[in-house]
């Protein structure tokens, strides 16, 4: 049996299309703030790691491969407390992205929010708080919908129809 869900994206694509718009207000902000493509990207992958997206997985591992990163780094994001690939600054955010994907545990622990606040800027530590409520958004809508992850081709083609809210 199939089950049908329903695409939120498709179902209500002014609301989608104003996720995607902040989604980019929030790329500025984070670019304007010293937060580099390369932090920027490892933080949604293991947001969306943690969350299980695997469709948002896909689309920030293909960009992270685009800005730079190498397989080997990305492959060491479930483990980097363990690993050496990872600068202080990339510790700190994804120390904090873990804090925002459980943040129903706790909110951002105090610990946590002094250990990152000492590594980052006020202004890098807001813009990287809000790139991170931007891709846990994202995030609810795929698992919400229980989102397929086709094989896929065309990152641009995706990435426009996400924009134009006809993805999924």
């Amino acid at each position: 049996m199939t089950e049908r869900r329903v695409h939120l994206s498709r179902s209500a694509p002014p609301a989608y299309q104003s996720l995607a718009a902040f989604s980019k207000t929030v790329g500025a902000l984070a670019a304007e703030n010293g937060v580099d493509e390369r932090l920027k990207e490892l933080v949604q992958i293991h947001s969306s790691q943690l969350n299980g997206c695997a469709y948002c997985v896909r689309v920030h591992v293909e960009r992270a491969v685009a800005a730079g990163i190498t397989a080997d780094v990305i492959a060491q994001l479930p483990v980097w407390r363990d690993s050496g690939v990872f600068s202080d600054r990339e510790r700190a955010g994804l120390e904090l992205a873990e804090a925002f994907v459980r943040i129903h545990d706790d909110g951002i622990p105090d610990d946590v929010y002094d250990r990152v606040g000492g590594i980052l800027t006020e202004k890098e530590y807001v813009a990287l708080s809000w790139i991170l409520v931007s891709i846990n958004a994202f995030n609810r809508i795929a698992i919400a919908g229980r989102y397929s992850v086709p094989p896929r081709d065309d990152l641009a083609g995706e990435d426009r129809d996400a924009a134009s809210g006809a993805a999924w």
